[in-house]
């Protein structure tokens, strides 16, 4: 069985509780960039299933923080 990348993520994260989901993100942020598609593949799961409201939220959030390390 191959499988892709997403797949491969989403398998080893699957049957983690929430505060093992933190602990793994956490460890992630600011490590070695080789966690970054799998960061990658985490926010694409949250955007998906995400409200409007929600979506407008985190993509404030983001244009803020972007704005903020231009200068």
């Amino acid at each position: 069985m191959i499988l892709s990348l997403r797949q491969a993520i989403i398998q080893r994260v699957h049957d983690k509780s929430a505060e093992e989901l933190i602990e793994v993100i956490n460890d992630s942020i600011g490590g070695d960039d080789k966690a970054l598609p799998g960061l990658g593949v985490l926010f694409e799961l949250i955007w998906e299933h995400s409200g409007q409201a929600e979506q407008s939220s985190m993509a404030a959030t983001l244009k803020s923080q972007l704005d903020a390390g231009a200068k």
